[in-house]
């Protein structure tokens, strides 16, 4: 599995917010979100081959409770499944953080779906190849109800604009199983400033509409920094 970082940190997003937690980032994606913000796992993949054994042996050397198997996509890697069965042996408690395009069947304790809705497409101009292929596979409705069905989960969606606000509401009504008490709202954005901006409008939008705001705190505590 090609693994991009292993890092201990605090989680920046979603109802663990604050948990400290290694990060076991894999390299590798099968879309490219025009606001990706890890595009060293996407744009352009780096990272380091690592079998299943030194991969779960240096989460432990952390000897952290919580462990975040992030991204990139995850579930492109067949050996999720034993990594995620040997630390789920040793106790630890696991969060899969995924786009919800794949499905593997994976041992976790919490499932961290980012659906990627049309503001996630990069432009034809940027990429001709990727505007056409990421729009043709981010939505694959019948992992995202599976998912939900199996496994107890969050749903993490990027906002950008308002008018991206219609097409969440349009997104569950599609997805019965979607329940509005697990939905997060999430500001787009890589900066302090640009957070401020979005949440002023977004954290009331939020409430009005029964939706809870997800604030990225890891920027808010480090900045835009790998490792954190």
């Amino acid at each position: 599995m090609r693994i991009a970082e292993i890092y201990q940190s605090d989680q920046g997003e979603g109802i663990l917010t604050g948990t400290p937690s290694v990060f076991v980032r894999a390299s590798g994606c099968n879309l490219r979100c025009t606001f990706c913000d890890t595009p060293f796992t996407s744009w352009a993949p780096e990272g380091t081959d690592r079998g299943v054994t030194e991969i779960v042996q240096m989460v432990r050397d952390f000897d952290c409770e919580h462990v975040v198997l992030t991204g990139g996509e995850p579930m492109l890697f067949a050996e999720l499944i034993p990594i995620c069965e040997e630390l789920k042996q040793a106790g630890h408690h696991l969060t899969i953080e995924t786009a919800g395009t794949l499905y593997l069947p994976v041992t976790c304790d919490l499932m961290s779906i980012s659906p990627k809705m049309k503001n996630s497409t990069p432009t034809a101009a940027r990429d001709a190849n990727w505007h056409l292929r990421h729009e043709r596979v981010r939505y694959a409705p019948i992992v995202i109800d599976r998912l939900m069905e199996e496994y107890e989960y969050q749903l993490k969606f990027v906002v950008a604009s308002l008018d991206d606000l219609p097409e969440i509401e349009e997104y569950l009504s599609n997805h019965p199983l979607a329940l509005r008490e697990r939905v997060l709202l999430m500001p787009e954005g890589t900066d302090k400033e640009r957070l401020a901006t979005v949440t002023a409008w977004l954290q009331p939008e939020c409430e009005r509409r029964r939706f809870t705001y997800c604030p990225r705190k890891h920027i808010e505590w480090f900045g835009f920094e790998r490792g954190t």
